[in-house]
């Protein structure tokens, strides 16, 4: 009895082949937005997460030391924390107290901050990070020393040098918020510039402002680096100068001071609050919660400078 011979196996045609490619890239072309949206989701989540420990942070500072943290501790050549940012001397209440100590340890004999000795300067810390933007954990090489960055910067009022915020450089008590802290903004998400000259968040003395180089700021008072204000008209023209944008500066649209969409490659972006999300950036208020605000109201100057200022006395009404 002679065994049967198998029978041949049918294969793809070509076309059938071409069917399955086409529904897998049809299929991947669906998964990926899915993806990328959760992927969002998680750095937005996050970055609300990190701001409200900084805002609470903010608090404990205030309870302990009797004001809110200034936006530069001291201006005063030769004095330990020279050009510390707020971000430094609040680390004992992100659970940053060993690094605090170092840093202040190395302080007494050594004020000059950018110093590759300076173990927090080069320290990146994820509490000032946001995920959405990949640049943010880097060490980033200067020569003679090395910084770390920030995605948050404190609101130090309505323009440069006027104060008016909650974190600036004038001590602010809690009491002294007349215009309601739910009103008021008090830290806000700015990635750091294209160049990483923007954005250090230990010690950061800020854009050079030619307008107004006298006493104590000679021109930097730490907005750029640590903190921000809501209608800085002053911002963009400064970006002129070969300091703020080496080597030769850069033209940049006078109304680039508005929070809007920002991109990461782009260093007139460096100007205004703008975040890694879409269609708007998280914001601390001065009671410690944290808004997610929409690019929509950053065209309307009487609003962003009402977020910012703690006592001008006007109504805010978020849309």
């Amino acid at each position: 009895m002679s065994a049967s011979s198998p029978k041949p196996r049918r294969g793809f045609t070509l076309i059938e082949l071409l069917v399955v490619i086409a529904i897998i890239a049809i299929l991947i072309g669906l998964l990926l937005p899915a993806v990328q949206k959760v992927r969002d989701a998680a750095a937005k989540t996050q970055c609300q997460n990190n701001l409200h420990n900084v805002a609470i942070a903010v608090h404990s500072y205030h309870d302990a030391r009797g004001s809110m943290p200034l936006a530069v501790e001291t201006y005063t050549y030769g004095q330990p924390h020279w050009y510390w940012s707020w971000m430094a001397v609040i680390m004992p209440y992100i659970e940053q107290g060993p690094l605090y100590n170092i840093a202040d340890t190395w302080a007494q004999t050594n004020f000059y901050p950018w110093d590759n000795n300076n173990v927090a300067l080069k320290t990146p810390l994820k509490i000032w990070q946001c995920q959405a933007d990949g640049r943010q954990p880097r060490i980033y090489d200067f020569g003679s020393y090395k910084v770390t960055f920030t995605g948050l910067l404190g609101v130090g009022g309505s323009t440069w040098g006027a104060n008016d915020g909650i974190i600036c450089n004038k001590k602010v008590l809690m009491t002294q918020i007349f215009d309601g802290t739910s009103n008021t903004l008090m830290i806000g998400e700015r990635p750091p510039s294209n160049n990483y000259w923007m954005g250090w968040w230990f010690a950061g003395a800020g854009y050079y402002n030619p307008a107004n180089t006298a006493a104590p700021y000679y021109g930097q008072d730490g907005t750029g680096d640590v903190i921000m204000c809501t209608v800085d008209t002053q911002y963009p023209p400064a970006l002129a100068n070969s300091f703020n944008v080496p080597p030769s500066g850069i033209a940049c649209a006078a109304t680039k001071y508005r929070f809007g969409p920002g991109k990461f490659d782009d260093d007139c972006d460096m100007a205004h609050f703008w975040a890694p999300h879409t269609n708007g950036a998280h914001f601390a208020f001065g009671d410690g919660s944290v808004n997610f605000l929409t690019y929509g109201i950053g065209s309307d100057d009487n609003m962003m400078r009402a977020l910012g200022t703690r006592a001008g006395g006007e109504t805010v009404t978020l849309p």
